[in-house]
């Protein structure tokens, strides 16, 4: 057993604590304590809550969250494909434009269906 083989490894694993762990006590050493009734009071929305924390949602809050990352997924596609975009060809090229055909009607489906309008 090299150590060498696991020096790149050991690194990579130090520098992610590092990175996650020193910023959080040179802000806890270091920062100021200054803690006032507004710093402490509980907010969400800019509002103070005003039923309990098992309050039923609309659905509405979880169909938007859903929308929001199946475009945004999709969208994430492109950039590998854009880079690979010689490599593929023409093959590659018209399957990301059935794929983006597919998106767009999606899309249109839910304009249609009011799933994007909030009342």
């Amino acid at each position: 057993m090299n150590i060498d083989q696991y020096l790149p490894v050991l690194l990579f694993i130090l520098v992610g604590v590092g990175v996650g762990v020193v910023p959080q006590v040179l802000g806890r050493l270091l920062g100021p304590v200054r803690p006032d009734s507004e710093k402490n009071s509980p907010y969400e929305c800019g509002f103070e809550a005003f039923e309990d924390a098992r309050m039923k949602f609309d659905v509405r809050y979880y169909l938007v969250a859903i929308l929001f990352i199946l475009f945004d997924l999709e969208i994430a596609f492109l950039f590998p494909w854009a880079v690979a975009l010689k490599d593929v060809g023409a093959t590659g090229f018209w399957a990301v434009m059935i794929f983006l055909g597919i998106l767009v009607v999606g899309f249109i489906y839910e304009w249609k269906k009011g799933a994007l309008d909030w009342e």
